[in-house]
């Protein structure tokens, strides 16, 4: 039967509010324990209907070594940065071109944020489509090394 006030209205004034001797209600073990406890134990066939993945490992992760990591740079940094790299002898200035090899600034692929005014060669391991584009426009050269 479906109440339609608390219990715990119903049985105002009363000690145990039907539970029976007060000591019987006092802890967590009443609960059978606290939070997820007993999930491999008492409480197995609640995990079994309600939350079936709740064990186990799934999916697969990729050995760390099989992964390449790329130490990447965008354009408008080297952009920004170009006549401070020819000043430093990191890059070579020839007419209005400015050469900058990013492998020697420890980088290995140019990625395409930013915007570039100067002509710039680039010369790196790796290009992405955009920085590409973006040299070319500008009548620079991206040039691929290995």
């Amino acid at each position: 039967m479906i109440r339609k006030t608390r219990k715990i209205n119903k049985m105002r004034g009363s000690r145990t509010i039907g539970g029976g001797c007060s000591k019987k209600r006092r802890g967590a073990g009443h609960r059978g324990g606290r939070g997820k406890a007993g999930g491999h134990k008492h409480m197995w066939t609640w995990v079994v209907k309600f939350d079936p993945d709740r064990y186990g490992k799934y999916g697969f992760k990729r050995p760390q070594k099989t992964i390449n990591r790329f130490k990447t740079v965008n354009l408008d940094y080297l952009d920004d940065n170009a006549e401070k790299l020819v000043q430093k002898n990191l890059a070579q200035k020839k007419g209005k071109k400015i050469t900058i090899d990013v492998t020697q600034l420890g980088y290995d692929k140019v990625l395409g944020k930013g915007k570039v005014t100067k002509p710039l060669t680039i010369k790196a391991n790796h290009f992405s489509a955009s920085a590409i584009r973006k040299i070319e426009e500008n009548g620079g050269e991206a040039v691929t090394l290995q």
